[in-house]
């Protein structure tokens, strides 16, 4: 972030000139008896050769020239030195040197720095501060990093208060009281970015994102991102990603609960200066608020000795660190110095933690926009930067089968078809022989069902006949319009063979709740240069008459609507309705108690290796899925249904608190027709309830698509075959009214 001139404070100036230049103000920029100095030293000396580069060379040096060491570079610097003073105030080529000079930490400028070494901003500065950050230019990795040479990093700092005073910068009495001060370092996780235990992982996306746009260092253009002074806009939603990290890590830790301990996060000297390099691993708080890392110094008898980042120390007994260990023992056993481990205090003592072994990913997303409100990409940031949300490729499951039926509905099929949930193999090869499927543990078929039901249920067999019926080269062209990938025609994908991420997914599901409009997922809503400029912008899209002085008379000016239409409006609509009973009565029922109208759809990937659930809300859309790193299995009792869809009801809880209830909108066309969600067939004299268990449901159809056969309300509860002689006339009269027009 770039400041001008006059909004840094005349104390931090003036540290910078008795560290850097103290004659600033007066030489026309060179330091000749400087230059002399270093000229004699330098023959006296065969080290690296010293420089008396002044502020103004220093500045010439980092807009135009590079860090060769020669005369020749000092030459130039100088001779670029001496015209950049004829054309520019002092006051504007000490703005430029204190906006752009690297002082570690990733931090181009004194702004960036004052955030990455104190989180202040440079105002909040006290005088010690001020005098830190002014010894960083000379080796801000190096030898007065607080870091490494805590002990020279204060020498330094306290020379240059002494400068200060020497030369009438500040007073006696105020630098005495800044030399007593410590440092005062925050903690350095090493990336700046992740400093938010639960905004690491979006943070650290967007940074990509912007590393990737612009480019790292000032070598990669005027807009890079740690010199170029960007002012960055996201779609971060602190609560929602507070709430979308409590969800998934609540999550994997119900799911690793028993299964031992997975021992230390990460491993250090446990010698003298200990308490520094914990600070340096920057590990913090280790996930939960609640967590702290610590480090075992020394382990005797049945308790060890831990230390923290503040150098304070502690005990941990045997029996508060009893957690099993798959290779017999307890993890205090297993304990050595130098292991960092999670603890978490109980009462007046500290208790062992375990850090999960299966991880995962989260995404939460506007539909309408695509802006991303949530990021949760693994158990926390700082042990694995790695973004399970955005980068991990996992196959999806049944949560592709959504995609599969919309292929359907647009090749004619309707929610009410029928399609026989039984044994369907085919011919692959003279080599292969058949291929046979199998629903999910084996499930028997059930015979002829609706589309609706199979999607409810989660029926393989149902879809991939429905996937064979209307062409994998048409269901593959529908995930492919959405955004999903790229896939060859192969009946597997039909039950989620292929990979994605669950980003790509999540914005899948937008998609549905959009009408078909797909919209692009963003982080960054924009960028403006150093001189507020704005260099990017998400929503691009044109508003003639928005920026009009003064109203014309003629209509309020609109944008156009966002995105692209990738999906018929209609079957979009089709599919959500159906998903509506995913919740109500299929594979997560665990959702319905939340008391408003949801979507959405679990998945279970074969092994299983990956378990998911992806739906939310009109307003409101998440993905997630837990696997482990490695894919392997999770177990054969688990299902998405009970691991990933009750990870987004605690999301939900929250998230949708004081939220209106508001249904999913239908586009125009469609038309509601009352139904037996079993057998598809139009129902005559009923009316559906709110009882999820009612056979009469509201199905959504395109015009002319209804079905043409109906039923009684009685014969609902009587199966065709064994019902009474009058409900079978009835059934005749019911044909004839439908012949007629029907009842709606």
């Amino acid at each position: 972030m770039e400041l001008s001139f006059a909004e840094y404070p005349r104390p931090l100036i003036n540290a910078f000139l008795a560290a850097e230049d103290r004659t600033f103000f007066t030489h026309g920029g060179l330091d000749y008896p400087g230059i002399a100095a270093a000229i004699i030293n330098n023959l006296r000396s065969d080290d690296r050769p010293v420089g008396a580069s002044t502020i103004t060379q220093q500045v010439a040096r980092n807009l135009l020239l590079t860090n060769e060491v020669s005369y020749v570079r000092k030459v130039r610097e100088a001779i670029l030195a001496y015209r950049m003073e004829d054309a520019l105030t002092k006051e504007q080529i000490l703005e430029l040197y204190l906006n752009q000079i690297f002082l570690g930490r990733n931090a181009y400028g004194v702004q960036a720095a004052a955030r990455a070494y104190f989180d202040k901003d440079v105002a909040q500065l006290s005088l010690a501060q001020m005098a830190y950050l002014a010894i960083l230019p000379k080796a801000p990795s190096g030898n007065y990093s607080a870091e490494r040479n805590p002990d020279r990093a204060i020498a330094r700092r306290n020379w240059v208060l002494g400068q200060m005073a020497e030369n009438g910068l500040a007073s006696q009495a105020a630098v005495a009281a800044a030399r007593a001060e410590p440092l005062g370092i925050v903690p350095n996780p090493g990336n700046r970015f992740a400093t938010q235990p639960n905004g690491g992982y979006f943070l650290e996306e967007v940074r990509r994102q912007l590393l990737g746009r612009y480019g790292e260092n000032a070598e990669d253009g005027p807009n890079s991102l740690y010199a170029g002074g960007l002012w960055v806009r996201t779609s971060f939603d602190p609560r929602l990603q507070d709430l979308a990290a409590d969800a998934l890590r609540d999550g994997l830790m119900r799911f690793d609960r028993g299964r031992g301990w997975h021992g230390a996060v990460a491993t250090l000297d446990p010698g003298e200066g200990w308490a520094a390099r914990l600070r340096a691993a920057g590990l913090g708080t280790l996930g939960y608020d609640d967590w702290r890392a610590a480090v075992v110094l020394e382990k005797s008898g049945s308790s060890a000795s831990i230390g923290f980042a503040d150098g304070n120390t502690s005990q941990l007994i045997a029996a508060n660190a009893s957690l099993p260990r798959r290779e017999g023992g307890t993890a205090f056993s297993a304990l050595e110095p130098g292991d960092v481990i999670p603890v978490k205090r109980e009462g007046s003592a500290w208790t062992l933690r375990n850090v999960p072994q299966v991880s995962g990913g989260m995404v939460v997303q506007d539909p309408h926009s695509g802006r991303v409100m949530a990021v949760q990409g693994g158990f926390d940031q700082r042990l694995r930067s790695f973004n399970n949300a955005t980068q991990a490729m996992r196959q999806p499951g049944s949560t592709i089968k959504p995609f599969v039926y919309a292929a359907a509905l647009d090749h004619g099929m309707t929610p009410a078809s029928i399609i026989v949930d039984g044994p369907f193999c085919v011919y692959q090869s003279a080599a292969l022989g058949n291929k046979c499927f199998r629903n999910f543990g084996n499930a028997r078929g059930a015979g002829p069902q609706t589309m609706r039901w199979g999607v409810e249920q989660s029926r393989n067999l149902m879809t991939v006949r429905a996937a064979s019926q209307t062409g994998m080269q048409n269901v593959v062209r529908t995930i492919s319009r959405v955004g999903i990938g790229d896939y060859s025609p192969y009946l597997s994908v039909a039950l989620g063979a292929g990979d994605t991420t669950v980003l790509k997914l999540t914005n899948a599901y937008s998609t549905l709740v959009n009408l078909g409009r797909q919209t692009r997922p963003t982080l960054v809503d924009s960028v403006q240069d150093r001189h507020g400029k704005a260099i990017y912008r998400a929503d691009a899209r044109p508003c003639d008459r928005c920026n009009a002085p003064d109203w014309d008379g003629r209509a309020m000016p609109r944008p156009p609507l966002p995105g692209r239409q990738v999906m018929d409006a209609m079957t979009a609509y089709q599919v959500v309705h159906i998903l509506e009973g995913v919740v109500q009565r299929g594979t997560a029922t665990t959702l319905r108690d939340l008391g408003r109208p949801l979507f959405g759809k679990t998945g279970t990937s074969s092994g299983p290796t990956n378990v998911w659930f992806v739906g939310g809300s009109p307003d409101i859309v998440a993905g997630l899925y837990i696997g482990y790193d490695t894919p392997r299995s999770l177990g054969g009792a688990a299902q998405g249904g009970t691991i990933a869809a009750p990870i987004f009801k605690q999301f939900a809880r929250g998230a949708f608190e004081n939220m209106p209830v508001v249904p999913f909108r239908a586009p125009a066309g469609i038309r509601m027709v009352r139904i037996d969600r079993r057998s598809g067939r139009r129902v005559y004299g009923g009316w559906p309830t709110d009882d999820p268990r009612a056979s009469i449901i509201w199905e959504a159809f395109k015009p002319e698509s209804e079905p043409r056969r109906s039923i009684r309300r009685e014969e609902i509860v009587a199966p065709a075959a064994t019902a009474p002689a009058a409900i079978r006339q009835r059934r005749g009269d019911a044909d004839f009214l439908d012949r007629q027009g029907g009842i709606y």
